[in-house]
């Protein structure tokens, strides 16, 4: 199999390559639950570790016996340290600040995508409200991925929402 950036693999054509290891940083079991049954549907081999704040992950993130995510899935709000924190202390470490960094968060509101921006995200997902939107919206991502698209994202097509997706927005 022979892909380029511009012709991504497709989700079937993954199943003989390494699992995408991905780390999400979510403390709601709930969220956490419905990430990886939508990740599932993905049809994307993965290896997903769970986090519950913005302090295990950067603990995780820097522990040598673990191998470095491909990817990394933060919530917005976390107790101990907010995601927000940990992205930006990420950002700032040279070893870790290459990891494609997704921030899941439910708000919309542009001073928080702005800010999450600002603090290097790679990608701002607002939480879908359906399981469907959910398993929509990790494709894009995933699709985003391997066209290196989360590399210096234009903010516009880099908040994805169930309603854009939807629409067929970019």
């Amino acid at each position: 199999m022979i892909s380029s950036e511009n012709n991504p693999p497709a989700p079937e054509e993954l199943n003989d390559k390494e699992p995408l290891r991905i780390i999400l940083a979510e403390d709601d079991a709930e969220d956490q639950e419905l990430f990886v049954d939508a990740l599932e549907q993905t049809d994307v081999p993965s290896e997903v570790t769970i986090v519950e704040n913005g302090q295990e992950l950067l603990d995780n993130l820097r522990d040598e016996t673990q191998p470095d995510p491909d990817m990394i899935f933060i919530d917005f709000n976390m107790p101990v340290k907010g995601g927000v924190q940990a992205l930006e202390e990420i950002k700032a470490d040279e070893g870790l600040r290459d990891i494609p960094a997704v921030m899941l968060s439910t708000w919309d509101h542009p001073s928080a995508v702005e800010d999450a921006f600002e603090k290097g995200a790679d990608l701002y997902v607002q939480k879908p409200s359906s399981f469907s939107g959910f398993v929509l919206i990790l494709k894009k991502v995933f699709l985003l991925h391997w066209a290196k698209g989360l590399l210096g994202p234009v903010r516009k097509l880099f908040f994805v929402s169930e309603k854009n997706i939807s629409r067929g927005d970019s």
